[in-house]
Protein backbone atom coordinates (compact mmCIF):
# COMPACT_ATOMS: atom_id res chain seq x y z
CA UNK A 1 0.00 0.00 0.00
CA UNK A 2 1.21 3.35 -0.96
CA UNK A 3 0.62 6.98 0.48
CA UNK A 4 -0.41 7.76 -3.43
CA UNK A 5 2.43 10.59 -4.15
CA UNK A 6 5.59 12.01 -3.36
CA UNK A 7 8.67 10.14 -4.38
CA UNK A 8 10.24 6.85 -3.35
CA UNK A 9 12.55 6.14 -1.49
CA UNK A 10 15.67 4.25 -3.36
CA UNK A 11 16.05 0.76 -3.20
CA UNK A 12 18.54 -0.43 -0.77
CA UNK A 13 21.70 -1.33 -2.38
CA UNK A 14 22.41 -4.76 -2.26
CA UNK A 15 25.62 -6.07 -0.54
CA UNK A 16 27.71 -8.99 0.23
CA UNK A 17 30.08 -10.03 2.63
CA UNK A 18 34.03 -10.69 2.40
CA UNK A 19 34.95 -13.42 2.09
CA UNK A 20 33.09 -15.71 -0.41
CA UNK A 21 34.61 -18.95 0.33
CA UNK A 22 35.89 -18.37 4.31
CA UNK A 23 38.47 -21.16 4.91
CA UNK A 24 40.95 -22.52 3.46
CA UNK A 25 40.18 -21.53 -0.16
CA UNK A 26 43.26 -20.02 -1.53
CA UNK A 27 44.58 -18.87 -5.23
CA UNK A 28 40.89 -18.39 -6.72
CA UNK A 29 40.38 -18.70 -10.22
CA UNK A 30 36.93 -18.03 -12.26
CA UNK A 31 35.21 -18.39 -15.73
CA UNK A 32 31.95 -17.91 -16.80
CA UNK A 33 29.82 -19.65 -19.53
CA UNK A 34 26.47 -17.75 -20.37
CA UNK A 35 25.16 -17.05 -16.78
CA UNK A 36 27.40 -19.70 -14.59
CA UNK A 37 30.43 -19.02 -13.10
CA UNK A 38 32.76 -21.64 -11.74
CA UNK A 39 35.18 -21.15 -9.57
CA UNK A 40 38.73 -23.19 -8.38
CA UNK A 41 41.07 -23.21 -5.61
CA UNK A 42 44.28 -24.71 -4.41
CA UNK A 43 44.14 -27.91 -2.86
CA UNK A 44 47.77 -29.16 -1.62
CA UNK A 45 48.11 -31.45 0.10
CA UNK A 46 44.37 -33.01 0.40
CA UNK A 47 42.04 -35.58 -1.71
CA UNK A 48 40.30 -35.29 -4.01
CA UNK A 49 41.79 -32.22 -5.44
CA UNK A 50 40.95 -28.67 -6.76
CA UNK A 51 37.31 -28.50 -5.42
CA UNK A 52 35.37 -26.48 -8.30
CA UNK A 53 31.81 -24.11 -6.86
CA UNK A 54 29.06 -23.12 -9.00
CA UNK A 55 26.71 -19.49 -8.66
CA UNK A 56 25.32 -17.32 -10.54
CA UNK A 57 25.26 -13.91 -8.77
CA UNK A 58 29.09 -14.25 -7.95
CA UNK A 59 28.39 -13.98 -3.92
CA UNK A 60 26.66 -17.00 -3.22
CA UNK A 61 28.80 -20.80 -3.73
CA UNK A 62 27.67 -24.21 -4.05
CA UNK A 63 30.37 -26.81 -4.34
CA UNK A 64 29.64 -28.87 -7.11
CA UNK A 65 32.22 -31.98 -6.91
CA UNK A 66 36.21 -31.81 -7.45
CA UNK A 67 38.79 -31.47 -10.63
CA UNK A 68 40.78 -34.36 -9.70
CA UNK A 69 39.15 -37.47 -8.22
CA UNK A 70 41.60 -40.28 -9.23
CA UNK A 71 44.90 -41.18 -8.22
CA UNK A 72 45.56 -41.74 -12.27
CA UNK A 73 45.01 -38.03 -12.08
CA UNK A 74 46.34 -36.99 -8.67
CA UNK A 75 49.17 -39.31 -6.75
CA UNK A 76 50.23 -37.35 -3.57
CA UNK A 77 52.02 -40.34 -2.35
CA UNK A 78 55.15 -38.70 -0.22
CA UNK A 79 54.22 -35.27 -0.76
CA UNK A 80 55.03 -33.14 2.51
CA UNK A 81 52.28 -30.83 3.75
CA UNK A 82 51.80 -27.31 1.83
CA UNK A 83 53.19 -29.11 -1.34
CA UNK A 84 50.90 -30.58 -3.76
CA UNK A 85 48.71 -29.18 -5.68
CA UNK A 86 49.17 -24.61 -6.28
CA UNK A 87 47.18 -22.46 -8.00
CA UNK A 88 45.37 -23.80 -10.59
CA UNK A 89 43.52 -21.74 -13.52
CA UNK A 90 39.84 -22.44 -14.59
CA UNK A 91 39.13 -21.77 -18.49
CA UNK A 92 36.13 -22.24 -20.93
CA UNK A 93 36.75 -22.40 -24.70
CA UNK A 94 34.35 -24.41 -27.63
CA UNK A 95 32.77 -26.33 -25.26
CA UNK A 96 35.41 -27.46 -23.22
CA UNK A 97 36.70 -26.99 -19.46
CA UNK A 98 40.03 -26.38 -18.94
CA UNK A 99 42.08 -26.49 -15.72
CA UNK A 100 45.81 -26.37 -15.51
CA UNK A 101 47.76 -26.68 -12.57
CA UNK A 102 51.16 -27.25 -10.97
CA UNK A 103 52.49 -30.43 -8.71
CA UNK A 104 54.84 -29.67 -6.23
CA UNK A 105 56.87 -32.04 -3.90
CA UNK A 106 56.28 -35.07 -5.20
CA UNK A 107 58.85 -38.26 -5.36
CA UNK A 108 57.60 -39.29 -9.01
CA UNK A 109 56.63 -36.09 -11.05
CA UNK A 110 56.60 -32.61 -10.80
CA UNK A 111 55.68 -29.77 -13.28
CA UNK A 112 52.34 -28.12 -14.83
CA UNK A 113 49.71 -30.42 -15.84
CA UNK A 114 45.92 -29.72 -17.57
CA UNK A 115 43.05 -31.88 -17.12
CA UNK A 116 39.74 -31.01 -19.56
CA UNK A 117 36.02 -31.77 -19.44
CA UNK A 118 32.60 -30.97 -21.22
CA UNK A 119 30.98 -30.60 -17.91
CA UNK A 120 32.62 -29.04 -14.78
CA UNK A 121 31.40 -31.61 -12.65
CA UNK A 122 33.54 -33.99 -14.21
CA UNK A 123 34.42 -37.22 -15.33
CA UNK A 124 37.79 -35.08 -16.21
CA UNK A 125 40.75 -36.56 -18.15
CA UNK A 126 43.96 -37.86 -17.15
CA UNK A 127 46.52 -34.95 -16.85
CA UNK A 128 48.58 -33.75 -19.94
CA UNK A 129 51.96 -32.80 -18.54
CA UNK A 130 53.77 -29.43 -20.05
CA UNK A 131 56.58 -28.74 -18.20
CA UNK A 132 58.02 -31.20 -15.56
CA UNK A 133 60.59 -31.49 -12.83
CA UNK A 134 62.08 -28.79 -10.90
CA UNK A 135 62.68 -25.88 -12.69
CA UNK A 136 59.36 -26.46 -14.95
CA UNK A 137 57.65 -23.74 -13.17
CA UNK A 138 54.42 -23.03 -10.94
CA UNK A 139 51.52 -20.85 -11.13
CA UNK A 140 50.45 -22.18 -14.50
CA UNK A 141 47.51 -19.76 -16.63
CA UNK A 142 45.60 -20.09 -19.90
CA UNK A 143 44.17 -17.57 -22.83
CA UNK A 144 42.55 -18.57 -25.85
CA UNK A 145 42.46 -15.58 -28.11
CA UNK A 146 42.69 -15.37 -31.61
CA UNK A 147 42.27 -18.50 -32.68
CA UNK A 148 45.38 -19.39 -30.64
CA UNK A 149 45.86 -21.20 -27.69
CA UNK A 150 48.42 -19.73 -25.29
CA UNK A 151 50.21 -21.08 -22.10
CA UNK A 152 51.92 -18.86 -19.24
CA UNK A 153 53.72 -19.70 -16.29
CA UNK A 154 56.38 -18.26 -13.90
CA UNK A 155 59.71 -19.65 -14.89
CA UNK A 156 62.86 -19.29 -12.80
CA UNK A 157 64.95 -15.89 -12.91
CA UNK A 158 67.92 -14.08 -11.54
CA UNK A 159 67.34 -14.92 -8.05
CA UNK A 160 64.94 -17.44 -6.47
CA UNK A 161 62.05 -14.95 -5.51
CA UNK A 162 62.51 -13.22 -8.71
CA UNK A 163 60.76 -16.02 -11.30
CA UNK A 164 60.14 -14.77 -14.61
CA UNK A 165 56.81 -14.76 -16.35
CA UNK A 166 56.68 -16.42 -19.77
CA UNK A 167 54.89 -18.00 -22.64
CA UNK A 168 54.13 -19.47 -25.29
CA UNK A 169 51.74 -20.77 -27.95
CA UNK A 170 50.74 -24.73 -27.32
CA UNK A 171 48.11 -27.19 -29.43
CA UNK A 172 45.43 -27.59 -26.22
CA UNK A 173 44.66 -31.09 -27.63
CA UNK A 174 48.48 -32.54 -26.99
CA UNK A 175 49.64 -30.26 -24.70
CA UNK A 176 52.82 -29.26 -27.40
CA UNK A 177 54.32 -26.40 -27.30
CA UNK A 178 53.95 -24.18 -30.85
CA UNK A 179 57.14 -22.11 -30.34
CA UNK A 180 59.88 -21.96 -27.30
CA UNK A 181 58.80 -20.47 -23.92
CA UNK A 182 59.40 -16.61 -24.08
CA UNK A 183 59.84 -14.51 -21.37
CA UNK A 184 57.39 -11.82 -21.52
CA UNK A 185 57.46 -9.76 -18.11
CA UNK A 186 60.06 -9.53 -15.13
CA UNK A 187 57.00 -7.60 -12.99
CA UNK A 188 57.61 -4.15 -11.65
CA UNK A 189 60.56 -5.46 -9.13
CA UNK A 190 58.60 -6.51 -6.51
CA UNK A 191 59.54 -10.38 -4.97
CA UNK A 192 57.95 -13.30 -6.10
CA UNK A 193 56.00 -12.11 -8.92
CA UNK A 194 53.09 -14.73 -9.24
CA UNK A 195 49.72 -16.37 -10.24
CA UNK A 196 49.77 -14.26 -13.57
CA UNK A 197 46.95 -14.02 -15.95
CA UNK A 198 46.93 -12.52 -19.73
CA UNK A 199 43.19 -11.25 -20.89
CA UNK A 200 42.67 -9.86 -24.19
CA UNK A 201 40.16 -6.88 -22.80
CA UNK A 202 39.06 -3.58 -24.14
CA UNK A 203 41.26 -3.88 -27.25
CA UNK A 204 44.36 -4.35 -25.08
CA UNK A 205 45.78 -7.64 -23.56
CA UNK A 206 46.36 -7.13 -19.81
CA UNK A 207 48.88 -9.08 -17.67
CA UNK A 208 47.64 -9.16 -14.17
CA UNK A 209 50.04 -10.81 -11.67
CA UNK A 210 50.64 -10.94 -7.82
CA UNK A 211 54.06 -9.70 -6.00
CA UNK A 212 55.13 -9.44 -2.59
CA UNK A 213 54.80 -12.42 -1.72
CA UNK A 214 51.34 -14.32 -0.21
CA UNK A 215 51.94 -12.58 3.12
CA UNK A 216 51.18 -9.25 4.48
CA UNK A 217 52.97 -7.54 1.90
CA UNK A 218 51.08 -9.34 -0.86
CA UNK A 219 49.42 -7.15 -3.54
CA UNK A 220 48.61 -7.10 -7.13
CA UNK A 221 49.63 -5.52 -10.10
CA UNK A 222 49.60 -4.74 -14.01
CA UNK A 223 50.89 -4.49 -17.04
CA UNK A 224 49.76 -3.92 -20.83
CA UNK A 225 50.42 -4.45 -24.02
CA UNK A 226 49.20 -4.53 -27.94
CA UNK A 227 49.90 -8.70 -28.38
CA UNK A 228 49.69 -11.49 -26.07
CA UNK A 229 53.77 -10.93 -26.00
CA UNK A 230 53.78 -7.65 -24.92
CA UNK A 231 55.85 -5.59 -24.49
CA UNK A 232 54.28 -5.26 -21.49
CA UNK A 233 54.06 -1.57 -20.13
CA UNK A 234 53.58 -1.27 -16.19
CA UNK A 235 51.08 0.81 -14.77
CA UNK A 236 52.44 3.88 -13.37
CA UNK A 237 49.78 3.80 -10.45
CA UNK A 238 50.84 0.18 -9.55
CA UNK A 239 49.72 -2.14 -6.98
CA UNK A 240 46.29 -2.22 -8.13
CA UNK A 241 45.08 -4.09 -5.07
CA UNK A 242 46.80 -4.18 -1.47
CA UNK A 243 46.22 -4.25 2.43
CA UNK A 244 50.21 -3.56 3.30
CA UNK A 245 49.27 -0.15 4.32
CA UNK A 246 46.50 -0.64 6.05
CA UNK A 247 48.15 -2.95 8.86
CA UNK A 248 44.99 -2.81 11.30
CA UNK A 249 42.12 -3.53 8.82
CA UNK A 250 40.89 -7.02 9.09
CA UNK A 251 41.57 -8.37 6.07
CA UNK A 252 45.30 -8.57 5.25
CA UNK A 253 47.36 -10.01 2.55
CA UNK A 254 44.90 -9.29 -0.67
CA UNK A 255 46.29 -10.44 -4.42
CA UNK A 256 46.42 -13.47 -6.57
CA UNK A 257 43.44 -12.23 -8.52
CA UNK A 258 41.38 -13.41 -11.47
CA UNK A 259 38.94 -11.25 -13.66
CA UNK A 260 35.73 -12.38 -15.09
CA UNK A 261 33.53 -9.72 -17.84
CA UNK A 262 29.74 -9.82 -17.02
CA UNK A 263 27.10 -8.89 -19.86
CA UNK A 264 26.34 -5.71 -17.83
CA UNK A 265 29.85 -4.27 -19.10
CA UNK A 266 31.15 -4.84 -15.70
CA UNK A 267 34.07 -6.70 -14.79
CA UNK A 268 34.49 -8.57 -11.04
CA UNK A 269 37.83 -10.20 -9.43
CA UNK A 270 38.24 -13.04 -7.24
CA UNK A 271 41.45 -13.15 -4.98
CA UNK A 272 42.90 -14.25 -2.16
CA UNK A 273 43.18 -12.51 1.44
CA UNK A 274 43.39 -13.67 4.97
CA UNK A 275 41.89 -12.45 8.18
CA UNK A 276 44.41 -12.55 11.10
CA UNK A 277 43.31 -12.44 15.01
CA UNK A 278 44.87 -11.87 18.18
CA UNK A 279 47.41 -10.20 16.50
CA UNK A 280 49.22 -10.98 13.02
CA UNK A 281 47.84 -14.81 13.40
CA UNK A 282 46.29 -16.15 10.55
CA UNK A 283 45.13 -20.00 11.09
CA UNK A 284 41.97 -20.67 9.15
CA UNK A 285 44.02 -20.17 5.95
CA UNK A 286 43.94 -17.73 2.99
CA UNK A 287 40.34 -17.41 1.59
CA UNK A 288 38.61 -16.37 -1.59
CA UNK A 289 37.15 -12.52 -1.53
CA UNK A 290 35.48 -10.64 -4.31
CA UNK A 291 35.22 -7.12 -5.39
CA UNK A 292 34.76 -5.13 -8.29
CA UNK A 293 37.59 -3.81 -11.11
CA UNK A 294 37.32 -0.58 -12.30
CA UNK A 295 38.82 1.07 -15.55
CA UNK A 296 39.68 4.71 -15.93
CA UNK A 297 39.52 7.12 -18.78
CA UNK A 298 42.91 5.87 -19.96
CA UNK A 299 42.37 2.12 -19.41
CA UNK A 300 43.88 1.71 -16.49
CA UNK A 301 42.12 -0.93 -14.07
CA UNK A 302 41.93 -1.00 -10.18
CA UNK A 303 40.26 -3.89 -7.76
CA UNK A 304 37.78 -2.43 -5.08
CA UNK A 305 38.13 0.93 -3.99
CA UNK A 306 41.04 2.35 -5.19
CA UNK A 307 42.98 -0.79 -4.22
CA UNK A 308 40.90 -1.47 -0.64
CA UNK A 309 38.29 -3.90 -0.18
CA UNK A 310 36.13 -4.67 3.05
CA UNK A 311 33.88 -7.31 4.82
CA UNK A 312 31.07 -5.64 2.63
CA UNK A 313 30.59 -4.60 -0.32
CA UNK A 314 27.77 -3.71 -2.87
CA UNK A 315 26.67 -6.86 -4.63
CA UNK A 316 27.05 -7.51 -8.24
CA UNK A 317 24.07 -6.55 -10.19
CA UNK A 318 22.83 -9.99 -10.82
CA UNK A 319 19.64 -11.63 -9.11
CA UNK A 320 20.13 -12.60 -5.96
CA UNK A 321 20.20 -16.80 -5.66
CA UNK A 322 21.38 -18.17 -2.03
CA UNK A 323 23.16 -21.40 -1.91
CA UNK A 324 20.72 -23.78 0.01
CA UNK A 325 22.49 -23.72 3.62
CA UNK A 326 24.15 -26.83 4.48
CA UNK A 327 22.73 -29.25 7.36
CA UNK A 328 24.55 -28.91 10.58
CA UNK A 329 24.86 -32.69 11.31
CA UNK A 330 26.22 -35.01 8.89
CA UNK A 331 24.40 -38.89 9.75
CA UNK A 332 26.79 -40.46 7.37
CA UNK A 333 23.98 -42.04 5.80
CA UNK A 334 24.43 -40.93 2.43
CA UNK A 335 26.55 -43.95 -0.17
CA UNK A 336 29.54 -41.20 -0.16
CA UNK A 337 31.15 -38.84 1.86
CA UNK A 338 29.74 -34.59 1.25
CA UNK A 339 32.41 -32.69 -1.25
CA UNK A 340 33.21 -30.70 1.81
CA UNK A 341 35.37 -33.89 2.93
CA UNK A 342 38.85 -34.79 2.10
CA UNK A 343 41.78 -36.75 2.88
CA UNK A 344 45.24 -36.18 3.82
CA UNK A 345 47.02 -37.23 0.61
CA UNK A 346 45.47 -40.56 -1.20
CA UNK A 347 43.61 -42.42 0.69
CA UNK A 348 44.22 -46.41 1.56
CA UNK A 349 41.37 -48.56 0.71
CA UNK A 350 39.92 -50.42 3.51
CA UNK A 351 40.53 -47.47 6.14
CA UNK A 352 37.47 -45.41 5.44
CA UNK A 353 33.93 -47.20 4.93
CA UNK A 354 30.14 -46.15 5.20
CA UNK A 355 28.76 -49.55 3.85
CA UNK A 356 30.64 -51.37 6.82
CA UNK A 357 28.06 -50.46 9.27
CA UNK A 358 25.49 -48.49 7.43
CA UNK A 359 24.45 -45.06 9.29
CA UNK A 360 28.53 -44.94 10.37
CA UNK A 361 31.29 -43.80 8.98
CA UNK A 362 33.78 -46.36 9.66
CA UNK A 363 37.64 -45.59 10.21
CA UNK A 364 39.81 -48.66 11.07
CA UNK A 365 43.46 -47.63 11.86
CA UNK A 366 46.37 -48.51 10.01
CA UNK A 367 49.98 -48.73 11.21
CA UNK A 368 50.14 -44.74 9.68
CA UNK A 369 49.87 -42.30 12.76
CA UNK A 370 48.78 -38.14 12.39
CA UNK A 371 52.81 -37.59 12.42
CA UNK A 372 53.94 -39.79 9.29
CA UNK A 373 53.92 -37.84 6.24
CA UNK A 374 51.53 -40.69 4.82
CA UNK A 375 47.91 -40.88 4.27
CA UNK A 376 46.30 -41.91 7.86
CA UNK A 377 42.71 -43.29 8.61
CA UNK A 378 41.54 -39.49 8.37
CA UNK A 379 38.77 -37.57 7.09
CA UNK A 380 39.07 -33.65 7.33
CA UNK A 381 36.72 -30.85 6.68
CA UNK A 382 37.88 -27.08 6.40
CA UNK A 383 37.51 -25.03 9.44
CA UNK A 384 35.57 -21.94 7.61
CA UNK A 385 34.38 -19.49 10.95
CA UNK A 386 36.03 -18.67 13.90
CA UNK A 387 33.51 -19.00 16.11
CA UNK A 388 31.92 -22.86 15.84
CA UNK A 389 31.10 -25.98 17.86
CA UNK A 390 32.24 -29.39 16.31
CA UNK A 391 30.79 -32.53 17.96
CA UNK A 392 31.26 -36.09 17.16
CA UNK A 393 29.89 -39.22 18.02
CA UNK A 394 32.13 -41.84 18.63
CA UNK A 395 32.00 -46.39 19.31
CA UNK A 396 35.18 -47.31 19.85
CA UNK A 397 36.68 -49.62 22.31
CA UNK A 398 40.13 -50.09 22.01
CA UNK A 399 41.94 -53.17 23.39
CA UNK A 400 45.18 -52.43 23.35
CA UNK A 401 47.82 -50.19 23.69
CA UNK A 402 48.42 -47.74 20.94
CA UNK A 403 45.19 -47.96 19.20
CA UNK A 404 43.32 -44.49 19.17
CA UNK A 405 40.59 -42.65 17.63
CA UNK A 406 39.07 -39.57 18.07
CA UNK A 407 39.06 -35.42 16.80
CA UNK A 408 41.66 -33.56 15.30
CA UNK A 409 42.31 -30.24 14.05
CA UNK A 410 45.11 -30.12 11.59
CA UNK A 411 47.33 -27.76 10.26
CA UNK A 412 50.05 -30.33 9.17
CA UNK A 413 51.70 -33.43 10.25
CA UNK A 414 53.66 -31.35 13.33
CA UNK A 415 51.34 -28.74 14.28
CA UNK A 416 47.63 -29.95 15.71
CA UNK A 417 45.41 -30.48 18.12
CA UNK A 418 44.19 -34.19 18.99
CA UNK A 419 41.38 -35.40 21.38
CA UNK A 420 41.96 -38.93 21.41
CA UNK A 421 39.56 -41.90 22.67
CA UNK A 422 42.49 -44.79 24.05
CA UNK A 423 43.26 -47.74 26.20
CA UNK A 424 45.30 -46.64 29.33
CA UNK A 425 46.58 -48.52 32.39
CA UNK A 426 43.10 -48.56 34.19
CA UNK A 427 40.64 -48.59 31.02
CA UNK A 428 39.51 -46.31 28.44
CA UNK A 429 40.50 -43.01 28.76
CA UNK A 430 40.10 -39.83 26.73
CA UNK A 431 43.16 -37.94 26.29
CA UNK A 432 44.08 -34.43 24.59
CA UNK A 433 47.02 -33.75 22.79
CA UNK A 434 49.02 -30.58 21.85
CA UNK A 435 51.44 -31.15 19.44
CA UNK A 436 53.68 -28.13 18.12
CA UNK A 437 56.98 -28.06 16.48
CA UNK A 438 56.56 -31.66 16.28
CA UNK A 439 56.50 -31.89 19.64
CA UNK A 440 53.58 -33.66 21.76
CA UNK A 441 52.38 -32.85 25.26
CA UNK A 442 49.36 -34.04 27.24
CA UNK A 443 47.47 -30.98 28.49
CA UNK A 444 44.03 -33.23 29.98
CA UNK A 445 42.88 -36.72 30.43
CA UNK A 446 39.69 -37.99 31.75
CA UNK A 447 38.46 -41.47 32.48
CA UNK A 448 35.73 -42.97 29.83
CA UNK A 449 33.38 -45.50 31.73
CA UNK A 450 32.46 -48.77 30.10
CA UNK A 451 32.40 -49.46 26.44
CA UNK A 452 29.79 -46.86 25.16
CA UNK A 453 29.27 -44.27 23.02
CA UNK A 454 31.16 -41.76 23.71
CA UNK A 455 30.96 -37.62 22.89
CA UNK A 456 34.06 -35.36 21.30
CA UNK A 457 33.57 -31.62 21.24
CA UNK A 458 35.37 -28.96 20.15
CA UNK A 459 34.16 -25.27 20.66
CA UNK A 460 36.38 -22.12 19.29
CA UNK A 461 36.29 -18.24 18.74
CA UNK A 462 39.03 -16.06 17.55
CA UNK A 463 41.81 -17.15 19.69
CA UNK A 464 41.18 -20.28 21.20
CA UNK A 465 39.96 -24.35 20.93
CA UNK A 466 38.54 -25.66 24.04
CA UNK A 467 38.22 -29.46 24.13
CA UNK A 468 35.86 -31.27 25.63
CA UNK A 469 34.33 -35.12 26.43
CA UNK A 470 31.02 -36.69 27.50
CA UNK A 471 29.52 -40.25 27.90
CA UNK A 472 26.16 -41.51 27.65
CA UNK A 473 23.76 -38.49 29.16
CA UNK A 474 26.40 -37.28 31.14
CA UNK A 475 27.35 -33.56 31.08
CA UNK A 476 30.76 -32.84 29.20
CA UNK A 477 34.08 -32.63 30.76
CA UNK A 478 36.56 -30.22 29.76
CA UNK A 479 39.45 -31.26 29.28
CA UNK A 480 41.67 -27.79 28.11
CA UNK A 481 41.83 -24.60 25.92
CA UNK A 482 44.63 -24.19 23.50
CA UNK A 483 45.62 -20.86 21.68
CA UNK A 484 44.83 -20.87 17.93
CA UNK A 485 48.37 -18.89 16.68
CA UNK A 486 50.13 -22.18 17.64
CA UNK A 487 48.20 -23.41 14.32
CA UNK A 488 48.39 -19.96 12.29
CA UNK A 489 51.21 -19.41 9.19
CA UNK A 490 53.10 -16.98 11.34
CA UNK A 491 53.54 -19.17 13.89
CA UNK A 492 54.63 -22.29 11.77
CA UNK A 493 56.89 -20.11 9.77
CA UNK A 494 59.08 -19.44 12.86
CA UNK A 495 59.96 -23.18 12.71
CA UNK A 496 61.36 -22.78 9.37
CA UNK A 497 58.06 -24.74 7.65
CA UNK A 498 56.30 -23.22 4.77
CA UNK A 499 52.59 -23.31 5.64
CA UNK A 500 50.18 -22.32 3.00
CA UNK A 501 46.87 -24.08 3.98
CA UNK A 502 44.73 -23.81 7.44
CA UNK A 503 43.74 -25.25 10.01
CA UNK A 504 40.99 -28.36 9.37
CA UNK A 505 38.93 -30.59 11.39
CA UNK A 506 39.29 -34.00 11.17
CA UNK A 507 37.87 -37.89 12.34
CA UNK A 508 40.87 -40.27 12.82
CA UNK A 509 42.26 -43.78 14.12
CA UNK A 510 45.63 -45.30 14.07
CA UNK A 511 46.74 -48.72 15.14
CA UNK A 512 49.83 -46.60 15.80
CA UNK A 513 52.48 -49.23 14.09
CA UNK A 514 50.15 -51.83 13.46
CA UNK A 515 46.79 -52.12 12.03
CA UNK A 516 43.83 -51.75 14.50
CA UNK A 517 41.93 -54.65 15.39
CA UNK A 518 39.03 -52.60 16.55
CA UNK A 519 37.23 -50.09 13.90
CA UNK A 520 36.30 -46.65 14.95
CA UNK A 521 33.10 -45.88 14.02
CA UNK A 522 31.36 -42.34 14.08
CA UNK A 523 27.48 -42.08 14.09
CA UNK A 524 28.00 -38.16 13.10
CA UNK A 525 29.60 -34.99 12.54
CA UNK A 526 28.09 -31.45 14.12
CA UNK A 527 29.57 -28.39 12.57
CA UNK A 528 27.84 -25.56 14.23
CA UNK A 529 28.93 -21.60 13.42
CA UNK A 530 28.19 -19.75 16.49
CA UNK A 531 26.69 -16.19 16.71
CA UNK A 532 29.48 -13.38 18.19
CA UNK A 533 28.82 -12.14 21.59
Amino acid sequence: MTDGGGPKAPAAERTFANPILPGMYPDPSICRVGADFYLVNSSFEYFPGVPIFHSRDLVSWTQIGHVLTRESQLNLAGVYSSGGIYAPTLRHHAGRFYMITTMVGSPKRNGSFYVTATDPRGPWSDPIWLDRGEHGGFDPSLLFADGETYYLRDGKGAVQDHPRISQARIDPATGALRDPMRVIWEGTGGIWPEGAHVYKMKGRYYLFAAEGGTEYGHMEVVARGASPFGPFESFPGNPILTHRNRPEHAIQATGHADLVELDDGTTWAVFLGIRPQGGRFNHLGRETFLAPVRFSADGWPTIGDGGRVELRMPAPALPAQPAAPAPARDDFDRPALGFEWMSVRNPNAGDTSLSARPGFLRLTGSAITLDDVASPALVVRRQQHFRLRCRARLEFAPREAGDEAGLTVRANETDRYDLAVRRGASGREAVLTSRIAGVSTVVGRAPLNGDGAVTLEMTSDETSYTFAVATGSAAAQRLGTLPARALSAEEIHKHGRNHFTGAVIGLYATGAGKRSTVPADFDWFEYAPLAAP
